[in-house]
């Protein structure tokens, strides 16, 4: 079993900055990748960031270049830095351990509004 808790959302205004994490315990060890994904009200998840074990990271279209997936192997903790914020950022979002099963976190309201 692996548990995921996400935190560091927020309001902010539009052009703004935040930074999620995402804790991960349990069976760490059969990990091998940590994803964010976000759902806006009325539609599906989908895929923010990944990062594997090797490090690759991989983005969804509409935030690369203003989002940055990293991680603290010491802390076990993954991070999503967003920047440049826009109101269609506006989701819960998301953290999800990929491995032999896969374990998602309860989420974190992320809202850009003037």
């Amino acid at each position: 079993q692996v548990q995921v808790v996400e935190s560091g959302g927020g309001l902010v205004q539009p052009g703004g900055s935040l930074r999620l994490s995402c804790l991960a315990s349990g069976a760490i060890f059969s990990i091998n990748a940590m994803g964010w994904y976000r759902q806006a009200p009325g539609k599906q998840r989908e895929l923010v960031a990944t990062i594997i074990r090797g490090g690759s990271t991989n983005y969804a279209d509409s935030v690369k270049g203003r989002f940055t997936i990293s991680r603290d192997n010491a802390k076990n903790t993954v991070y999503l830095q967003m920047n440049s914020l826009k109101p269609e950022d506006t989701a819960v979002y998301y953290c999800k351990a990929i491995g032999t099963s896969n374990y998602w976190g309860q989420g974190t309201q992320v809202t850009v509004s003037s």
